[in-house]
């Protein structure tokens, strides 16, 4: 299902400037073509500032559907179309290629990040993830090791862009599952207890960029 003409779509620019990269924008689309859609100028929404867009810039795009669910998808920007306003011409989207976020239904990729822990006696570790989501993440620990199911844990993870940028994201999991690995090592799984929906984001964008170069491969 593709969004529709006068809907607002909400547009963060990918970027090397980690503050850039945060700042979210809304825009209306104006028209449609076959393969593009028109848009206007995208608009800051904390302050109103226009956002001056170049060709090739990709950006990372969702829009609401009933019920207020987030529909997401990764375009870039075609070119531009002079009409009674300035619009934008971004790539459409394959309907398959959007993807619905609910916050019971987060999708998970497998990815070995790295994962800096606190547990809740101040004791620090560094590990790797399995795989993460937007919904929670699982990661490899040596059984010395000490954690339980229902504990609460402190973390700082890396996120990479295919951009070449870099995120820190950082929030509270619950442990919901401890499964010992033949290897001798644990699989702990973690869902998000406490987590701001910006750093939310940027882990659904990590994401949806995986699942893209899974496509393309």
């Amino acid at each position: 299902m593709y969004p529709k003409i006068n809907e607002y779509l909400y547009i963060q620019i990918a970027s090397s400037d980690a503050a850039e990269a945060e700042l979210e924008y809304r825009s209306r689309i104006a028209d449609m073509e076959d393969e593009a859609l028109l848009i206007e100028i995208p608009m800051q929404a904390s302050n109103g500032r226009l956002k001056k867009l170049f060709i090739g810039d990709e950006l990372s795009v969702y829009f609401l559907t009933e019920g207020g669910i987030k529909n997401y998808f990764n375009t870039h920007v075609l070119g531009f179309k002079e009409d009674v306003i300035r619009m934008v011409r971004v790539r459409k989207p394959e309907t398959d290629a959007i993807f619905k976020i609910q916050r019971r239904s987060f999708f998970r990729v497998n990815a070995e990040l790295e994962l800096a822990v606190k547990d809740s006696l101040g004791s620090r570790f560094l590990v790797r993830t399995d795989d993460i989501g937007g919904g929670g993440a699982s990661f490899l620990s040596d059984p010395k090791v000490k954690v339980e199911v229902g504990g609460k844990l402190f973390c700082w993870l890396m996120v990479p862009y295919r951009n070449g940028s870099t995120e820190h994201v950082n929030f509270e999991g619950e442990i919901v599952r401890i499964k010992q690995l033949e290897s001798g090592r644990n699989l702990v799984m973690l869902k998000f207890a406490a987590i701001s929906d910006s750093e939310r984001q940027k882990i659904i964008r990590y994401c949806f960029e995986r699942q893209f170069d899974f496509r393309d491969r």
